[in-house]
Parts: C-alpha cells; structure tokens; sequence
C-alpha cells in the first residue's frame, strides 16, 4: 500500500463533511469561486461566439458563401454546445451561470462583429477562435491539477476551437 493515499475510514469521513459542497471534497485545490469566475467569463465567451456565427450563417451572400454559410452555422451548434458544458459545470461546483444579455459583450474574451464582407466575416471568426485558444490554453495550465474535471472540459473544447480556427483559415485562404 503506498502511503499518498487517504485511508478509506478518513475518506469516508471527509465525504460526509460539507456534504451540500456536493463535487467539491477536501481533494479539490482550486479557488472555487475563482474558477467560477473564468467559468463565467468562458461562458460569455462561448455565447457571443455562438451569436456571431449565427448572425454570419444568415448574413452570409455571394457565390462562396453557401459552403461557409453552412459550417458557420456548424460552429454555432458547437460554440452552444460549449456554452452549455460550462454552465453545467458551474452549476456542479455551487455557481450559478452568468446569461445576462446585458454584459455578456464586456465579459466576453471574443468581440461581436457583424459584417457584409464574407472574408470579414471569416476574418473575425479566425481571430475570435485564435482569442479563445490562447484564452483556454492559458486556463488550462492555470488549472494544473487543482480541478482536473474542468481542466478536461477546457481541453475538449480547445480541440473543437482548433478545429474551428483550421477551418476558418482554410476559408480564407480559398477565398483569397
């Protein structure tokens, strides 16, 4: 037996402390309240993102635009999908998830744009998933191994927001 270990009385002590902590134990080492925080600034992030894809699925015009048009609305589903992974882990570690319409934009890491332009258009949404991976990958190490389980949920959805930045820089690139 390795001596690192809890003792399973301990264990079982510890888990009937603070019982309405629920996934938070004595095991957790990150600032809940602090990552709750970053949670919600992701949150608002994820939601503005989803917004301005959308806004750029129905905008989208021209010749090029109906492929485009299509995985904007693709990464729309997605970047909701990662708004909703978050808040469910806000809620799990005792937060409340921050929709408020009216600071979304202040609190969020990317910036809403809309545009005519269909390489604006791809343009911003590049820069937006570049802001989200430099944002995330440094969330990701701040996290270490003081909260793994949110630390995983950042690191599921970098790899859509590469994906997403691949895609748009190919989009661009073909349009030139």
């Amino acid at each position: 037996m390795t001596d690192f270990l809890t003792d399973v009385e301990t264990l079982r002590k510890q888990a009937r402390e603070e019982i309405e902590k629920g996934p938070v134990t004595s095991a957790y080492r990150a600032d809940v309240d602090r990552v709750i925080e970053v949670l919600n600034t992701s949150l608002a992030t994820e939601i503005v993102c989803t917004l301005r894809y959308r806004q750029h699925h129905f905008a989208a015009k021209g010749i090029e635009a109906e492929a485009v048009a299509a995985e904007f609305l693709v990464h729309a589903n997605e970047e909701q999908e990662h708004a909703d992974r978050l808040a469910e882990r806000i809620a799990q570690l005792g937060g409340t998830p921050d929709l408020n319409p009216d600071s979304l934009t202040q609190r969020s890491h990317a910036q809403y744009s809309t545009s005519t332009d269909l390489k604006e258009m791809i343009r911003e949404n590049l820069i937006a998933e570049r802001i989200a991976i430099a944002s995330y990958t440094e969330i990701i190490g701040w996290l270490g191994q003081g909260d793994p389980t949110t630390r995983r949920v950042y690191e599921d959805i970098l790899s859509v927001e590469e994906e997403h930045a691949d895609d748009m820089l190919n989009f661009l690139e073909k349009i030139g």
